[in-house]
């Protein structure tokens, strides 16, 4: 879906929209699958971004870990190049109406749609008791995306499944409460780069901090070599033929190396004497040199942490002044009665 184009719903100017938790140190995965699409939208259209502390608190329960967690991906987000000028960054618990709104949508869902959630039903079958947070993730998520009149959201590709709960009850809504002319929320599209679907973590899986395999966006010396040198390859010996596709260590290199870089390591993997070993230091250095001067950026912003909350306070101001006509409307079409 182009986000240059209209809302479908509102037929106005696209609105974007997207969280992302703090449940610990930002990775390579978060920038691929989200963060990189955030940077290039935020300054092309109206954009609201949270950092979503609300579902942190299904995995986080620790008050001084989720604090600084918060602060530090408002730091990731600025020294990556986040302009606060050009759209809102905030906390998403500065803004308490998406707690109204969720409570809203749960009465226009079935709770089988919820029982069929990717993040539940992975902790279901590993054998783990998933909390009722978890379960209810999805609806939080949709509260987030419409609060905002959010029409196009930029996630990675495993998100899919719960934007998909966000349209269905930007639909419900629409159909339960307003007319067919005149719908509140738009039907929200996601925004996802087809090229990288899932980053591999140094295990094979995909990354996440909830497998313990990520590369984070801003380790560097010693911890960057060592997570970098213990991804996982198969056997080969130095010498032979390797195939590049199926190898770990060349599925992050394409995602830094130019066409020409990356071709010619392909090349090299598949003429043999070029070993992992050789890979993983390409990998290495590529790292170093794509965050350079964002990690420097990152260094000096940690010595301005009133600047960091002023950042978040104002953009917590601009969804408060999106959110409240929308939640006036919300309230108005389903009878909730305010009395003040």
């Amino acid at each position: 879906m182009d986000p240059d184009a209209p809302s479908p719903a509102t037929d106005t100017a696209p609105v974007v929209v997207s969280g992302i938790q703090p449940s610990g140190r930002l990775h390579l995965g978060n920038f691929f699958g989200a963060l990189r699409q955030h940077l290039d939208l935020h300054t092309r259209h109206e954009a609201y971004y949270f950092i979503v502390n609300y579902h942190a608190m299904t995995s986080v329960q620790d008050a001084g870990q989720l604090r600084q967690h918060t602060f530090d991906v408002a730091l990731d987000y600025l020294a990556l190049g986040f302009d606060p000028d050009e759209a809102a960054l905030f906390v998403q618990s500065d803004v308490p109406a998406v707690t109204e709104l969720t409570w809203i949508f749960f009465n226009l869902l079935p709770t089988s749609r919820l029982e069929k959630g990717v993040a539940y039903k992975e902790k279901v079958n590993a054998g783990l008791t998933p909390n009722a947070g978890l379960f209810n993730y999805p609806v939080l998520q949709a509260a987030d995306i419409l609060a905002y009149g959010g029409s196009h959201v930029p996630v990675g590709a495993d998100q899919k499944q719960n934007l998909e709960i966000a349209r269905d009850l930007a639909r419900s809504f629409n159909q339960t409460y307003c007319s067919a002319e005149d719908p509140l929320f738009p039907v929200p599209e996601p925004h996802i780069l087809d090229d990288v679907a899932v980053v591999p973590g140094i295990d094979g899986q995909k990354m996440s901090k909830s497998y313990g395999n990520t590369i984070g966006i801003f380790d560097e010396g010693e911890a960057l070599k060592e997570k970098v040198m213990s991804i996982v390859t198969d056997s080969k010996p130095l010498d032979a033929p390797k195939d590049p596709e199926s190898c770990n260590v060349f599925a992050l290199i394409k995602l830094f190396a130019d066409e020409e870089k990356t071709q010619q390591i392909a090349h090299q993997y598949r003429e043999g004497g070029y070993g992992y070993g050789h890979a993983k230091q390409e990998l290495l250095g590529l790292i170093e040199d794509y965050f350079a001067e964002a990690r420097a950026r990152r260094k000096e912003l940690e010595q301005r942490s009133d600047y960091v909350r002023d950042v978040l306070r104002d953009g917590a101001q601009q969804a408060q002044e999106k959110v409240e006509p929308i939640m006036e409307r919300v309230r108005e079409l389903t009878g909730l009665v305010r009395t003040r």
